[in-house]
């Protein structure tokens, strides 16, 4: 699974990265080492005109809210438990399909976190050891995500600001590489030559959007160990990705 990530770049840089047209500044986020389930989170959609009319699809940067709260939903307080969907059966799972479908984006990140099981010799206490699994190339991770749009029945009118919740969930795959070594599953990310495709909001075709999140290559992947500051969601900044001895 993927709980924890970090997502430090500038917005003016996943805006170049990504080929963004539409992006307000005022839509802000602070760089975070420790995104934890519920937070606000940069994610790349692509939108059509409502109209249907000939102005270009928007590739929008958005802030999103981590955790999927599918539209059918009653409330938002499952939110916490949908941060994944598993790549092998989220075109089918009723909490995803509509999204598989119609509502696909990327969620930009350095590097995920993972925590390998490690047993305490001549005792049966099990330490949970961090790692921090990123590029080798330090470049930017786009996790395959799904989003969705939430209308709060307890709020009266569609204008209000407080009417809507858009939230979103990581893909998830086998894990590969680096990351295979200290957890079986991890976040599923695309490479730059299939951005657009997985974007497309026009692509409806199930099995060629399935063929778009084949396992990763492996050796792309490095992990170090990090501090066991990183397990409490309180604690930000760069420090917490930097390598510590085992």
């Amino acid at each position: 699974m993927c709980g924890r990530y970090a997502s430090s770049r500038a917005p003016e840089d996943l805006v170049r990265h990504f080929g963004v047209t539409a992006w307000r500044p005022e839509e802000s986020l602070a760089p975070s080492w420790n995104v934890a389930p519920t937070d606000p989170v940069w994610a790349v959609l692509e939108r059509a005109p409502r109209d249907g009319g000939d102005r270009p699809v928007r590739r929008e940067l958005r802030p999103l809210r981590w955790g999927l709260v599918p539209s059918w939903a009653k409330d938002a307080r499952g939110a916490a438990r949908l941060i994944n969907a598993r790549v092998e059966t989220v075109h089918e799972k009723p909490a995803f399909r509509r999204a598989f479908a119609r509502h696909r984006c990327l969620l930009p990140a350095d590097g995920f976190y993972e925590w390998e099981r490690i047993e305490q010799p001549g005792t049966a206490k099990v330490r949970k050891q961090p790692w921090f699994i990123h590029p080798e190339d330090d470049g930017i991770m786009a996790f395959a995500g799904l989003y969705a749009y939430w209308r709060d029945p307890e709020v009266a009118h569609d204008d209000d600001p407080g009417a809507w919740l858009t939230t979103c969930t990581v893909i998830t795959t086998e894990a590969t590489d680096a990351a295979g070594r200290v957890h079986p599953r991890m976040p599923l990310a695309l490479t730059p030559d299939h951005y657009g495709d997985w974007l497309d909001p026009d692509r409806r075709d199930t099995d060629g959007l399935r063929a778009l999140l084949a396992p990763p290559a492996g050796g792309r992947l490095a992990a170090r160990p990090v501090s066991t500051a990183v397990n409490d969601v309180r604690n930000n900044g760069p420090d917490l990705v930097a390598e510590t001895p085992l």
